[in-house]
Formats: C-alpha cells, structure tokens, sequence
C-alpha cells in the first residue's frame, strides 16, 4: 500500500503585523504554515517588506519562534537597517558583537518580501506549539525602543474521523456443510473384504462411524449423505489394483451401511485405481536424491504400469523405500458426510450457540449477533473476528472484519483483510477510510470516488471531504 508523509498538523493564517507608530510605518503583512511530515517539522514563513519605512537611525529585527510554553526554538534572524544606523553598525562592528541578526538588509535594498523555510527534527514538545514572529525596534546607540510578538499559526492537529460501514452477508436459504477424513483400512493381500479385528482397521473404521454418530446425536443437525472413495497404490498390475479399489470400496460401503439404517442411496462411492497425485505429493516433500527424476516420470503421460516399471528400474533403492513407505498410505478410503443445520433468527439463541459452537452459525447469524453490541466495543469487534476465522475466503466476513480492525487501529491486520475483500463498492470505500487513516489522502480520495462511481452515496461526500485535508496537507 502507497503511503504519503504523515502530515500530523498544518493551519494556514494569514494577517496584519503592524505597529502604533507615530512617527514611521513598519506594518509587516505575514503568514506561516507550520507543517509535520515524519520526523522532520517545516515552517513556512513570508512577510511583505514594501511597505516598510525606517528612519535613519533606527532597524528593526525580525525572529520567527516555534513556542510552547517554556520551550522554544528560534529561527535565523531578518534586520531591516535606516541608512545611518546601518553606516553605524557596520563601523563599530556592533552587529557582530551583538549578533542581533543572521541576514539584514537598509530599508532601501530589502527585498519586497522575505520567506523563511526550515526544517528542524520534529520533538514532542513541538506537539501543540505554535508559530511567533518576534519583533524589536532599536534606536541610536543600539537602544531597544519596543519589542513585541505575533502569532502567525497554530499548530493543529489534523483529525480524519472515520465512519465503518459494515455489509450484512446474504441469508443462507439452508446451511449446508461437510465432515471429511481419511481411513486406511488394512486389506490381507488381493483381499476385498473387511475384516474390522484386521491390524488396526476398527480405529480407522471407528473414524467413519464416530463422525456420523457425532453429527447424527446434534438436534440441529441433519445428516444427508456419505461419499466414500476407495484408493490403491501403484504397486503391482493396474488392471488388479482397479479391481482390488473397486471391491474395497463397496466392502467399505456394505459394512457401513449395516451400521445404520440410512437409506438405499445415502452412500456413494467412487474409487481411483492408483493415488499417483499422493505419490507425486510424497515424493515432492521428500529428500530422495532423484526426486525431481521421480516427479517427471509420474508425469510423462507413459500408462500407469509402464511408470511404475520405469522408477522400480532406473532408481532400484529409491523405490524401495517408497514401496515400504509411502505405500501403504496410498491405500486409503477418503470420506465426507454431507449435512445441513437449523437456521438461528433470535439474536439471543445466537448467542448461546455461539458461546458453545460458532461453526453453526452462518455469516448472516453471525452478523445478527453483532447487532447486540455497541459498535466498535471488543464484543462487537471479536464477533468479526470469529466471522471471518470460520469464512476466511469470503469477501463479506474479510471486509467486516478489516472495519472491526481499523476501528481499534490495527491496520495492518485491516489491510490484510482488504486484500480478499473483493472489489464490490463498500469495499473500495473502506480502502478510502483506510488510506485516509493512514494519512494518504490522495489515495483515500481515490478509492472514495471509484466507490461513488459504484453507486455509493456516501462515498462521494467523503471524497469531497479528502479536498480540505489535501489542501492543508499541502499536496
């Protein structure tokens, strides 16, 4: 993300310096701006010198102060000499001795004007300060007749207040969600039949049936279907490990089914002959010597015993320690129980599903509860939070939970949310917000408008509002 300076204060005034004089005119037209941007403070001072009329024997110095309080830190000092006292000074040395200015000019070759530029490390007094022009009046002999300040500037800190606009996710018309897992169930060679007190097959088996009885003993929920996908390794013939994938699955799914009383097409199957992806995925993650070899020839497009052949030959030892390895993980059922939960509308049932199992809850439930809490508080902030922890690919729980963060200033972590939440207009506004609170107003102005251009209201009056703050900045 684009950042500008941070421009913390900038306040432009501009007036009349002048002086009750009775016998001379040296009214001093001025204006400063005082701006931060980082750690470096800039003042901007211009005073109008074409009026000045100093007698012969008098000057006038001219300071600018950044001042709070006790503290202050001088700028380079102006003199305006009449032609005598200038004579004068430049005779006795006086103005060295003294140091009563950096720069001077006689009244008649000062230039029209005279503009201060600076820039100091910004400190933490500075906070608050504001910017003075000192002026003193000296007669003959170097006897201060007046001395006198004026304030040109404020020191004012620029506040973007921002407003979070929050999407409501679509309803969901029914809650439909999935439990997955893997069972390796241990098959006696070229065997299809289960066999539950084989090694250890009544764990892998328990995984199936314990994820159906959990769902089955939720009141909220329905379970509609299992799918279940048989895999063999590449080990041996293919012709046999398609029929040995094949019958172990239905074998899976028979055993299954008698458990239950589901309905005759509440299970489907589906079966891979021979898991070269897991093969490939094992291989990739591994240090074997000829790994990328390996990887090659499981891609060639050569027909699965023709692969296998080619690896057993050209790496004999590397084979071998797949075969004992990585093997039998290949020999897999793979399983999902499809099911739907119960809809939530009371905000206060919400809530007790959500303090006990906030995976029930839809985006839109979740947005209900958020609607019981004062915004921006940490309830209503953690309810975002949880929102898109459960949705992290939607771009309605990212953009929710990217307000709930830039509400409590956390802007990286609002900033990552943004990156996925889509390009819709309420999007575009709070990267405009987001900009904006990072002091990019230029930036902010423009996601304003490209909101607006969509359609948002609100959005082009926040653009607008980005002139002022573009202006004072000085961009």
């Amino acid at each position: 993300m684009k950042r500008t300076a941070i421009i913390l204060s900038l306040l432009a005034i501009s007036g009349i310096i002048s002086s009750a004089q009775t016998e001379e005119s040296i009214s001093t037209p001025a204006g400063g701006n005082i701006i931060r941007r980082g750690d470096v403070m800039k003042i901007d001072i211009a005073v109008d010198l074409s009026d000045l009329d100093i007698r012969s024997n008098r000057f006038v110095v001219l300071t600018p102060r950044l001042v709070n309080g006790n503290d202050t830190l001088t700028f380079e000092s102006l003199g305006i000499y009449g032609r005598r006292q200038y004579i004068y000074t430049q005779r006795n040395e006086d103005k060295l001795q003294q140091g009563f200015e950096d720069v001077c000019f006689t009244d008649k070759d000062a230039p029209r004007s005279y503009q201060w530029i600076e820039e100091v490390e910004y400190r933490p007094w500075m906070h608050g300060a504001v910017l003075e022009l000192h002026r003193q009046m000296y007669g003959c002999c170097n006897e201060r007749m007046s001395r006198d300040s004026f304030v040109l500037n404020g020191y004012e800190d620029i506040f973007y207040v921002p407003e979070f606009i929050y999407v409501t996710p679509p309803v969901e018309l029914e809650k439909t969600r999935e439990m997955s897992g893997s069972a390796y169930i241990d098959f006696p060679v070229s065997r299809t039949e289960i066999r539950p007190d084989y090694r250890n097959n009544r764990a892998e088996i328990g995984k199936i049936l314990s994820s159906i009885d959990s769902l089955e003993s939720d009141a909220d929920i329905k379970v509609k279907s299992l799918t279940i996908k048989g895999f063999a390794s590449p080990e041996g013939k293919y012709a046999n490990n398609e029929r040995l994938a094949k019958g172990r699955t239905e074998a899976l799914k028979e055993y299954v089914s008698s458990q239950y009383d589901f309905g005759r097409d509440f299970i489907r199957t589906a079966y891979e002959p021979e898991d070269w992806r897991g093969l490939e995925a094992y291989v990739a993650a591994s240090s074997l010597e000829h790994r990328n070899e390996i990887i090659d020839i499981i891609n060639s497009g050569l027909d699965p015993d023709a692969r296998e052949a080619k690896i057993k030959k050209e790496y004999p030892s590397e084979y071998k320690m797949l075969l004992e390895e990585c093997y039998p993980a290949l020999r897999h059922s793979d399983y999902a129980i499809e099911y739907s939960i119960r809809s939530f509308a009371d905000p206060k049932e919400i809530l007790k599903v959500y303090e006990r199992a906030p995976g029930k809850l839809s985006q839109n439930e979740i947005f209900i509860l958020s609607t019981i809490y004062e915004p921006g508080s940490e309830e209503f902030n953690e309810v975002f939070e949880v929102a898109v922890a459960l949705y992290p690919e939607s771009a309605e729980a990212n953009l929710n939970a990217a307000n709930a963060a830039m509400s409590r200033g956390d802007l990286i972590k609002a900033e990552k949310y943004l990156s996925k939440a889509g390009d819709r207009k309420e999007a575009d506004y709070a990267r405009g917000v987001l900009e904006a609170l990072s002091k990019d107003y230029v930036q902010a102005q423009a996601f304003f408008r490209k909101a607006a251009e969509g359609g948002m209201e609100k959005a082009g009056e926040k653009a607008a509002s980005m002139d002022e703050f573009i202006a004072r900045a000085g961009l």
